[in-house]
């Protein structure tokens, strides 16, 4: 049996390969985690281009810094995730800084909203998409098709006990998008508390 502590295998080798300065594995990295990356950078920021550059920003340090991963403390996707986020919302920060200074205002509460929603609303987008899918498909059914758990049953297959645990079990990871640290900041790794 596996130990449950272990890192998996890909995120240990990945790192080793990346140490070594091996191109084809940043290639890996780049394939599987580029739209991971800039999704959370569009989410965090609303720009296109400043995710662009949050997405060049978040590899260049993977590539340049394979050390400062860590198997031990979580997976790789989400450290990559958490460093996606910091560097959004330092950028976020920096951006609605220099527009509040334009305006004439210096309303630091502002910014600090302005962080926080955006820093929820990505980390809600991070765990939809981390979820399993028998969760996910719960809650799509559920609150974007508005059926209710008897109907959720119904179309996943699943008797009304397991489409509720499923929902609840859904929400529950859900409403920790919320249990973030100060300004927005997830906990180390994307990991809940």
């Amino acid at each position: 049996m596996a130990n449950r502590d272990a890192p998996p295998r890909w995120d240990r080798k990945m790192q080793q390969r990346l140490a070594r300065g091996e191109a084809a594995a940043l290639g890996e990295l780049y394939d599987r985690f580029a739209s991971l990356v800039h999704g959370l950078a569009h989410r965090v920021l609303g720009d296109e281009r400043a995710a662009d550059s949050i997405t060049r920003e978040v590899f260049t340090h993977v590539w340049e810094n394979p050390e400062a991963y860590d198997p031990k403390q979580g997976p790789l996707r989400s450290w990559v995730a958490t460093l996606t986020h910091r560097l959004a919302v330092q950028r976020l920060r920096t951006t609605e800084t220099a527009a509040l200074a334009h305006e004439g205002t210096d309303d630091t509460d502002e910014l600090e909203r302005r962080v926080r929603r955006a820093s929820v609303a990505a980390r809600a987008d991070y765990i939809v998409t981390s979820m399993p899918t028998s969760l996910r498909a719960a809650l799509e059914l559920a609150y974007f098709q508005r059926r209710g758990y008897r109907q959720t049953a119904a179309d996943l297959g699943v008797t009304e006990d397991e489409a509720r645990r499923r929902l609840r079990l859904g929400l529950q990871l859900l409403s920790t998008a919320h249990d973030s640290g100060p300004s927005g900041t997830p906990p180390e790794h994307g990991g809940t508390r």
